[in-house]
């Protein structure tokens, strides 16, 4: 079975009762795209890697991508990890026009058209069409038709794509969550679960719209739908999924059969969390910031202990070279925190939305963390310092099952931050 034809697998079962699922990785950093792969090694199962449409686009992305660029990215971690890449299922997030919505949108369309194309093109097979964005001379909110009518002539220029690259035709994902993606700006409560006539409208009108722009074999290969099952997360909390509050969007599902739910920001729920979410047909989980967060934790961890290991290695050397490169260049992170010094200071570092992980690929930052690496290079480091610094990770070292070394707990750290996922999606029906 293929990659794509294993999300397609997931819609049968979940409508069997089956607790099948996904888990959608979108990261663009090459440690959590190794450790990904790694635990994909480990567990046989097939990965899913996503890229948005403002980190990778035609224009390059904040990444400096292409899809095409991405996709060879990501094969050249998996050659050297030794992932087939028949395993490894492409998906495209938020494809639309939301990188150019400041433009009116005629010409935001088109620039989202081209998108399309070169990521199913590029071998891309889940793509989530999402174009429900106003753009400058657009109304607001933009009407739920126009949302469905776009989201259609993106569907024809990825079928045109993937036809071009000689690739099978994609899979769909369509909707959209509220909040916007990335987490809230602030802290949270409670979210309002999507209802299930929303979900209906979501599906008919997109069905409708496929069928009237000529996709009438298209419309079978919409998958899911991106809902809000009420999980996220802001600066320094996370609202769990309850899934008493998600019945009637559940059994709405149940009762519809034939796709499954997409879930957002899913990153800091618990395992249990996780498997609710999976049992209730929320079948495929993204996660992103919640994995780079974890590597930040190690990086740090590592920080610390190799103040004690070398003489040539200041404790914090690491961190506040982040804080110079965050403090010189604040726009990933200005408009997003609020407070005083301290606050803000804990934030760039901290917060659950991680916003410092658009920092990790700028030269400064890799430059310090190789010299971190380079202050630990071949060194084993003692239990006793991994239980002080890395304690997530000692029970795995201590039972000899991971290299106490730097790069292996490097990794392992975001594996740990996938467990849950792995433990959700992988169950025995």
């Amino acid at each position: 079975m293929s990659a794509l034809e294993t999300l397609a697998a997931l819609v049968p079962a979940q409508d069997a009762g089956q607790a099948a699922g996904l888990t959608s990785v979108c990261s663009a950093h090459p440690e959590v795209i190794a450790a990904t792969l790694e635990l994909g090694l480990e567990t046989g199962e097939v990965v899913c890697i996503e890229a948005t449409c403002n980190q990778v686009n035609q224009d390059g992305g904040y990444t400096g991508m292409t899809p095409a660029d991405f996709r060879n990215f990501v094969l050249g971690i998996a050659g050297q990890v030794g992932f087939a890449e028949s395993n490894i299922l492409f998906g495209g997030d938020h494809l639309g026009p939301n990188p150019w919505k400041s433009r009116p949108a005629a010409e935001a369309m088109d620039k989202a058209e081209v998108l399309a194309a070169a990521y199913a093109a590029a071998g891309f097979g889940k793509i989530h069409l999402d174009a429900s964005m106003a753009c400058a001379d657009d109304p607001v909110p933009l009407p739920d038709e126009v949302m469905a009518e776009r989201a259609a002539r993106l569907a024809r220029a990825a079928e045109a794509g993937a036809a071009e690259g000689g690739h099978p035709p994609p899979l769909y994902i369509v909707g959209t969550e509220v909040p916007v993606p990335g987490g809230a700006l602030e802290e949270i409560d409670t979210l309002e679960v999507t209802s299930p006539d929303d979900a209906a409208r979501t599906l008919e009108l997109h069905e409708a719209a496929f069928r009237a722009a000529g996709l009438d074999d298209a419309v079978g290969r919409i998958v899911a739908i991106v809902v809000q099952p009420g999980v996220e997360f802001g600066h320094a909390n996370v609202v769990p999924f309850v899934p008493a509050e998600a019945r009637a969007l559940v059994d709405w599902r149940r009762g519809q059969g034939g796709v499954l739910f997409e879930a957002h920001s899913t990153d800091y729920q618990t395992p249990e969390a996780l498997a609710a979410l999976v049992d209730g047909g929320f079948a495929i989980l993204k996660v992103g910031p919640g994995l780079t967060f974890a590597l930040r934790e190690a990086l740090y961890g590592l920080d610390a202990i190799a103040g004690h290991l070398s003489e040539d290695y200041r404790p914090g050397t690491l961190p506040d070279a982040m804080e110079t490169l965050m403090l010189s260049v604040p726009d990933h992170w200005l408009a997003y925190y609020h407070g005083g010094l301290t606050e803000l200071r804990l934030q760039r570092h901290f917060s659950y939305s991680d916003r410092i992980r658009y920092y990790w690929t700028r030269p400064e930052a890799t430059a310090a963390v190789e010299a971190l690496m380079a202050a630990l290079e071949g060194v084993e480091i003692p239990e006793t310092l991994i239980s002080q610094y890395l304690p997530r990770l000692y029970d795995d070292v201590a039972a000899d099952r991971l290299d106490a070394r730097a790069r292996p707990l490097l990794r392992a750290s975001v594996k740990v931050a996938l467990a849950g996922y792995a433990a959700a999606c992988e169950r025995e029906s």
